[in-house]
């Protein structure tokens, strides 16, 4: 089974980048992030044609995360337990920002599959903004339910795939003294993203792509693709059962390029479950 995460940065606008993605990686699972839309606004037709089974959860015109499987989709959920509300007081609302589902079971069920997220962790904006104490709540909501799932069954197949908004190592970013002062490569942050190993969840990627100068996001300002000014912030991590069912993987970095990409490059995972 080959898997991808990808913050698309506007579905609607890259719906053909998406399809020529899957196409040409021949994908089986694609977890998708700020596709920026309501499911009512989105034709999803496309994707259903191609073999596709789909699954979206969007609140407006922000966030909003997105699953596309032609292995099938079952047990779809779209919320994650004790995710906290934005903003934090009596309008808040829990923002659309992880679904996920069981894919390659048996007969389409979700007992032998594969569950997983497509996550998108909230960015923090500023140190001292709000934001930034709800972006780490928001990982210790999803610690506590990674955990919750291996404690159940330590054999559970699940990653959890996506934007994390954490850069873990200095390494991930294309200049530790441009950070500093901002969010992303703060202790705190990298504290919250290692709790979520901690519960058992490995980075499957980054055996294979070590070092300085691996990254999956470059702004678009200030020319930061050329320059390879980029960040590693988009991950794939799998559950033990996982980790020792991954065969390879790839950052597509030629998706950064052309007229109309995302800002993120995809992350592709395969699989031999």
């Amino acid at each position: 089974m080959r898997i991808a995460t990808w913050n698309i940065n506007s579905l609607r606008a890259r719906m053909d980048r998406v399809l020529a993605f899957l196409d040409r990686h021949d994908v089986d699972v694609l977890a998708l992030q700020e596709i920026k839309a309501k499911p009512a606004q989105l034709d999803l037709a496309p994707f259903e044609a191609a073999g596709y089974e789909t699954a979206a959860h969007g609140l407006n015109q922000w966030n909003g995360v997105a699953l596309l499987s032609r292995v099938g989709l079952a047990d779809v959920r779209t919320e994650l337990p004790g995710a906290p509300t934005w903003p934090e007081d009596e309008t808040g609302v829990v923002e659309a920002r992880a679904i996920s589902a069981v894919v390659g079971g048996s007969d389409g069920g979700s007992q032998d599959g594969l569950r997983i997220w497509s996550l998108y962790v909230p960015n923090g904006r500023e140190l001292d903004h709000p934001h930034y104490g709800y972006k780490l709540r928001w990982l210790d909501a999803l610690r506590a339910e990674g955990a919750r799932e291996l404690t159940a069954d330590p054999q559970a197949r699940t990653v959890l795939v996506g934007d994390f908004n954490v850069a873990p190592r200095d390494e991930d970013v294309w200049d530790m003294e441009f950070f500093e002062g901002k969010t992303h490569v703060t202790a705190p942050e990298r504290d919250a993203f290692e709790a979520v190993v901690g519960a058992g969840y490995a980075d499957v990627v980054r055996p294979d792509h070590e070092g300085p100068g691996v990254y999956t996001y470059w702004d678009y300002q200030a020319l930061r693709f050329p320059k390879k000014e980029g960040m590693r912030i988009d991950f794939v991590l799998g559950s033990p059962a996982v980790q020792s069912a991954v065969t390879g993987s790839f950052i597509d970095r030629e998706e950064r390029k052309g007229k109309g990409a995302s800002d993120h490059a995809p992350v592709v995972v395969d699989l031999e479950l």
